[in-house]
């Protein structure tokens, strides 16, 4: 993607299900769990570089010890500084002589359990304080609390206001602070329901509170609060006494993944990275089910439970298109049969004329795509050879088998992403000067004014570093004609669940639709749709409407590209530009197992993203209005 996009975090939790003394006989090491969890952050860097943090559950730690341990930092360095900060606090206590029992017993972040994130914010909050695990502190083991999560609740002013109604006083109304307190509340509930329970047994004390520990039910702690949840999440927890979960929306919106055996539980945002981690097949990693959490208790039982029903399944398709690391099995084949499909759109544009085109790809996650490109391709050619073939028969001459044979995709890495140029320096012109150097190109791949150039990315969302940066430097090639090429199709509406994409007015499609209609004198329809949705502002979210459809509907997606190309012609290029985008219905084939598509479709999967794209379209008209 030309333009990064700040989306959903990382999640890892590990149990260690034997003492540590086994990592240590079998493994070499005490800190097996510690050491694993290092690799599922940084396998997992791609999907939060504002910060991360880790947390330590020991189980067996003595009264008056710490038994919670947790380290966070921000920046795209913080998963080196806080495994630094905790090899530091190891260093300053760890002497040769102590065993694995004493170490499990003092030594700082060596426990059972452990949780790891990445952060990046969607909300326009950071600062160390919204770095997850969040952790909320008690006096007794079992009502202690670590959460952390990938993602992004469209309701928190209903969960806000259901927390207020039970008596706390929450101190920040950020979605994971109020998460954070709901579930905290439902873990003090079931504390308290054990407590009478056991205490009307006669249990007293310590022995009162061992059983209490022994008995937290995880899956009833979670069915209450998250009933009222709307919207993408995988949340991870830990209470102070070693019960652990990890717990997927009911939609399956966003991913999670688990491995258990005998020794470790581990779960994570992504599949081969616990292949990769754990050196296992990709049949040994499972997902998570919609609705289900993976619970493993104080004692290590390891349960699967349904927490809340499953509901209209609506997996993420742009985790498949961009954000999840290509190395999946699965998302390799889903993002080369992407490239794939659009050989007959490209084929159409170029006049079927392969001789005179070259082919290449915008670095680096469009590289994927970019090899089913050339497969499609390539298999098109294969048949147009048989056709020359079959017409001229017998009469083929050595000269003209020679030419059908040598007949090729031509396909160059034409572009190439340079270093980060700052631009904080400069202003104005100056700056969107050097902006435009982000990318280089190989000179000598394309004949001037005679070949066509086609590059694929996998999506075009605000085009912004099109228009700036990559067209320019395609046309200083001199082609004939420059086709940019989206795997993903036209991104149309906002998103709520946990990528950085809320604003209407930053969507080059969006834009384009809002030129069209004056251009068509239409524009009264942006009136229209804006009246419908201002009108349903104060409805239950249940109740909205997703009017801003109707603003793509007079259109085809033809009509779109062509405007989206001519927005975003740089002035002065000299070469013709056409945009290609991926098909709704080429989307789906491609990968048909994630059908949540409400950035391309505006079919939201619940009823809070139905409210948000009403709110940002009335956001966007009343923006537009106070500009003029």
């Amino acid at each position: 993607m030309t333009e990064i996009l700040k989306h959903e975090c990382g999640i890892a939790m590990i149990r260690l299900l034997k003492p540590l003394s086994y990592y240590q006989e079998k493994y070499g090491s005490c800190l097996y769990g510690l050491n694993k969890l290092y690799l599922l952050m940084e396998k997992q860097h791609n999907r939060g570089q504002e910060g991360a943090g880790l947390a330590c559950v020991k189980l067996n730690a003595e009264p008056a010890g710490e038994y919670i341990y947790r380290e966070r930092a921000i920046g795209t360095g913080a998963i080196q500084e806080i495994f630094g900060n905790v090899k530091k606090q190891i260093e300053n206590v760890l002497h040769a002589e102590e065993d694995c029992e004493w170490i499990a017993r003092f030594l700082p972040f060596a426990g059972e359990v452990y949780m790891g994130h990445l952060r990046y914010s969607t909300t326009g909050k950071s600062g160390l304080s919204y770095v997850h695990p969040f952790l909320r502190r008690n006096n007794w083991r079992s009502r202690n609390l670590l959460l952390c999560g990938n993602f992004n609740m469209t309701n928190v002013d209903e969960i806000f206001n259901n927390i207020i109604s039970e008596g706390q006083h929450p101190r920040n109304y950020a979605d994971t602070f109020i998460i954070l307190e709901q579930i905290g509340h439902a873990l003090d509930m079931e504390n308290q329901r054990l407590y009478d329970q056991y205490k009307s047994d006669g249990y007293r004390s310590v022995e009162l509170t061992k059983k209490i520990e022994d008995n937290i039910d995880i899956a009833r702690m979670l069915k209450k609060p998250s009933s009222i949840w709307d919207g993408g999440y995988v949340i991870c927890g830990i209470t102070g006494s070693g019960d652990a979960f990890s717990y997927r929306d009911p939609r399956g919106i966003r991913p999670a993944f688990y491995y258990t055996d005998e020794e470790i539980v581990v779960v994570a945002s992504e599949r081969p990275v616990i292949q990769t981690t754990m050196n296992v097949p990709i049949e040994s990693v499972n997902e998570l089910k919609p609705g289900e959490s993976l619970i493993v208790t104080k004692q290590g039982e390891i349960k699967l439970s349904q927490i809340q029903s499953p509901l209209n399944y609506s997996a993420c398709s742009f985790e498949r298109i961009y954000f999840s690391r290509g190395s999946d099995a699965d998302i390799y084949k889903e993002r080369k049969e992407l490239g794939r499909l659009l050989v007959p759109a490209i084929l159409k544009s170029i006049g079927y004329d392969l001789e005179h085109t070259v082919f290449s790809f915008i670095p680096n996650t469009a590289e994927v795509a970019f090899y089913g490109m050339l497969e499609g391709l390539d298999e098109y050619l294969v048949q147009e050879k048989k056709k020359m073939l079959k017409e001229l028969g017998d009469s083929v001459t050595d000269e003209q088998l020679e030419r059908i044979l040598n007949m090729k995709v031509r396909s160059e890495k034409v572009a190439i992403k340079d270093i980060k140029l700052r631009t904080f320096i400069a202003e104005g012109d100056t700056r969107d000067d050097l902006a435009a150097h982000v990318y280089d190109i190989t000179y000598g791949t394309v004949r001037p004014g005679i070949d066509n150039l086609v590059v694929i990315d996998d999506s075009i969302v605000r085009g912004t570093t099109l228009r700036q940066s990559i067209i320019k430097i395609l046309d200083r090639l001199h082609p004939k004609k420059i086709i940019i090429v989206s795997s993903s199709p036209q991104v149309r509406f906002p998103d709520c669940y946990g990528i950085d994409m809320s604003r209407m007015g930053e969507f080059i499609a969006f834009r384009a639709i809002v030129e069209l209609l004056q251009e068509k004198d239409m524009a009264s329809l942006l009136n229209e749709v804006y009246r419908k949705s201002k009108a349903q502002e104060c409805k239950p979210k249940e109740d909205i409407v997703n009017y801003v459809k109707d603003l793509y509907a007079p259109f085809t997606q033809e009509e779109i590209s062509l405007k989206i190309a001519q927005m975003l012609k740089p002035a002065g290029t000299k070469a013709r530009v056409d945009i290609i985008y991926q098909t709704l219905e080429g989307l789906h084939k491609a990968i048909p197992r994630h059908p949540g598509d409400w950035y391309f479709s505006g079919d939201y999967p619940t009823p809070g993203g139905n409210r948000l794209v009403n709110q940002a379209f009335v956001n966007y008209m009343e923006g537009a209005v106070n500009q003029r």
